[in-house]
């Protein structure tokens, strides 16, 4: 294929943006003719709302019902997240001033991976206990979103860390610098991109970690409470529209650490 050949299929391609708009048309499509053949039981009950149907649940049920649950569950996921990838980042940053430690901090890290987190919100929701008010966010939510975070950026931090270029190294070792001295001028900015992913791909999972926790109960408000009480109620439509909205808000907190994360390693996407 000759070079203008290529940049005539190049100016053809739809930009980024079409194709989401594509997309999101066609799924949207799809899912309304699933909803119109499938969508209701033998007795009539709607199990597969059609989207007019989840949007009239979202002004049945009105902004108020969703700020309050959704205050909650934020407020669950962003504690978790910090203390989550805090403690994260603390462990991989202690593996590399002593390596040794490198063995037990991965079998911690798949430790809290591997276990499931169904049998530990049991034993968190015994051991924490309900909120001491309505309203306030759920220990056992916090818990289980701060483990749900931990794991992957263990993983992406130790892995950005050793990513550092071993001549920068060797010239903070020769001028006498520590291991702690490498860690703050080398190894920081090297594990920089890869920290910043960890991140990003640890917003969904806090807020998906937050959720699971209220399904223990134990709480007044939170998404996960609303869901179980629109599936007791047979609301399907209420039902749809919080799973919906929690994966905006997921998604609307993924793209914002990847804005954060592009601009403050442009290096790492080939920009100057």
């Amino acid at each position: 294929m000759t070079t203008d050949a290529r940049t005539a299929l190049a100016g053809r391609r739809l930009p980024p943006w079409a194709i989401g708009v594509i997309g999101a048309v066609v799924l949207f499509a799809l899912w309304w003719i699933i909803a119109a053949a499938f969508g209701r039981s033998a007795v009539g009950t709607i199990t597969v709302p059609t989207p007019p149907e989840v949007l009239a649940g979202f002004v049945r049920s009105g902004w108020t019902y969703y700020e309050q649950n959704f205050a909650v569950t934020l407020a669950e996921a962003g504690i978790g997240y910090l203390w989550g990838n805090g403690l994260a980042l603390l462990l991989s940053a202690v593996v590399l001033v002593i390596p040794k430690l490198e063995g037990v901090a991965m079998q911690l890290a798949i430790t809290t991976y591997c276990v499931p987190i169904v049998a530990v919100g049991m034993l968190a929701v015994v051991l924490i206990g309900p909120p001491a008010a309505a309203g306030q966010p759920s220990g056992t939510a916090i818990f289980l979103a701060a483990l749900s975070v931990f794991f992957t950026t263990v993983v992406g931090a130790l892995l950005g860390l050793k990513s550092a270029d071993r001549a920068s190294l060797d010239v903070v070792t020769v001028y006498g610098g520590s291991a702690f001295t490498q860690l703050v001028k080398v190894r920081f900015i090297a594990a920089l991109p890869a920290v910043l992913n960890a991140l990003q791909i640890a917003v969904p999972a806090a807020f998906l970690g937050a959720v699971l926790g209220e399904f223990f109960g134990k709480i007044e408000r939170g998404v996960g409470l609303a869901m179980i009480l629109a599936q007791q109620n047979s609301d399907a439509a209420v039902v749809w529209g919080l799973a919906l909205a929690s994966g905006a808000v997921a998604l609307a907190g993924f793209a914002l650490v990847g804005l954060v994360a592009r601009s403050l390693t442009p290096w790492s996407k080939g920009a100057a």
